[in-house]
């Protein structure tokens, strides 16, 4: 049994599914997609921050005295289909699926008994869109489901109150924080409990050790339950489950430790934003980039998109996932359950990034630009004549290669049309009896 300590619960096995699955899918999704405007903080920015172009915004389209509150009805869902949504976290590849149940503006997706007549259930859509989701998602697809929850609340007065007690009174974690994380755990048995937002209190004032020392030990995902590193100042990127370090983190080396790379579609913000220009969205040549470089190093990605206050999946966001699903399809042995290689990404040519697969034993070298010359040199493997043997992934005859010392490969690729290449944004070579 796990103790209500860092040291204890930080010896935890990751259940191994988290690190073979490397692709999962962030949906920030809540009343701040009713203004949909700047950014998923739009309350604070405008209430607390009083950012000039949040106040003007209020001031242009509301009428005085329009309160954050007034948005609760009018965030509707009127078009969500958890069906259509599970059919495109499917077609995305991704494993695994993190859903925020409630962001810092406290309102909460399902109908929690500790967010009275701020919550999905009473206000807005009249639904419980967790329950809503986790089912479709289980029913239709093989993803694991899993659940973003805020610690803290911007304006919650519990919770400012206890901020001016410098933290030594617990008024908010113990009638609201843990109360929403035990009812979560126990009704929709997420897969990974993704945590945000510590309010500049330790994890001693939100009692983390003790929450997760009951996740670990006798909730019903005991077994395959994984948790991230944001439990409270200080713990970030030191202790908990997967390390997330900061948002966008993508260190380009490898980690000891297994680790998350949380990144948005939408440069910008996590949540929708009526006001985004095409170029505010990655490509998927980008978003191609930022996964192999991520797995590369040992860590998963989660790739967030931010669904509308009527409940669509905005038609980019919808496109960037078939499209990683479409190249997952042919790439996807360099991908799922993957080890880091001995280099991560090769001496000779950049853009060229490694992945190992063990029970194969193949190293795969992904390749991000194909080069004009079509031949392409490697200087990470070591090829032996009669053993080593190389492949395009996706492409039926085996490649001719030369060595080049003691170390490095030269690869001749095959002449093919734009349209006969197995895929339009980066490529695989698959390497066998090599060191």
């Amino acid at each position: 049994r796990y103790e209500p300590t860092w040291g204890s619960l930080d010896a935890r096995p990751l259940p191994a599914w988290f690190d073979e699955a490397k692709f999962g899918v962030f949906i920030h999704w809540g009343v701040f997609a009713v203004p949909s405007f700047g950014s998923e903080w739009f309350w604070w920015y405008w209430q607390k921050e009083k950012r000039e172009q949040y106040v003007k915004f209020m001031e242009a389209n509301y009428p005085p005295g329009f309160s954050y509150e007034d948005f609760g009805p009018q965030f509707t869902a009127e078009f969500f289909d958890p069906n259509q949504w599970a059919d495109i976290l499917k077609a995305s590849g991704a494993k695994y699926v993190v859903l925020t149940s409630k962001h810092h503006e406290g309102f909460t997706l399902w109908g929690s008994k500790y967010s009275w007549n701020w919550n999905a259930v009473e206000v807005g859509p009249k639904r419980d869109l967790v329950a809503e989701l986790a089912a479709s998602v289980r029913n239709m697809t093989d993803l694991r489901f899993g659940l973003y929850h805020s610690l803290f609340e911007w304006f919650n007065p519990l919770f400012l109150e206890d901020a001016t007690d410098g933290f030594k009174t617990r008024k908010f974690p113990t009638s609201k924080s843990l109360p929403e994380l035990y009812e979560i755990v126990t009704k929709y048995q997420p897969e990974i409990i993704w945590s945000d937002g510590d309010g500049n209190a330790p994890d001693t004032y939100w009692n983390s050790t003790g929450f997760l020392a009951w996740l670990y030990n006798d909730s019903p995902v005991r077994d395959t339950v994984v948790t991230n590193d944001r439990w409270g100042v200080g713990s970030i990127c030191t202790h908990g489950g997967f390390y997330t370090c900061s948002d966008r983190y993508n260190p380009g080396h490898l980690l000891p430790h297994k680790w998350e790379n949380c990144m948005t579609i939408d440069m910008r913000s996590w949540g929708y934003r009526r006001d985004a220009q095409l170029d505010d969205y990655l490509t998927v040549e980008d978003l191609v980039k930022q996964l192999v470089e991520t797995v590369s190093c040992g860590g998963n990605l989660l790739m967030n998109i931010g669904p509308t206050h009527d409940g669509r999946i905005a038609v980019v966001f919808e496109e960037r996932l078939r499209q990683m699903g479409a190249w997952l399809k042919v790439n996807g042995e360099a991908i799922y359950g993957t080890k880091p290689w001995r280099a991560q990404n090769d001496t000779v040519t950049p853009q060229v990034w490694y992945t190992f697969s063990p029970k194969e034993g193949k190293v795969n070298a992904i390749f991000l630009n194909w080069p004009v010359s079509g031949t392409l040199e490697l200087g990470e493997p070591q090829a032996k004549l009669g053993e080593t043997q190389v492949k395009l992934v996706g492409y039926k005859e085996p490649l001719k290669w030369a060595a080049l010392g003691d170390k490095g490969i030269l690869i001749a690729l095959p002449q093919l049309t734009h349209q006969q290449l197995p895929c339009q944004w980066g490529w695989t070579l698959q390497l066998t009896g090599t060191d």
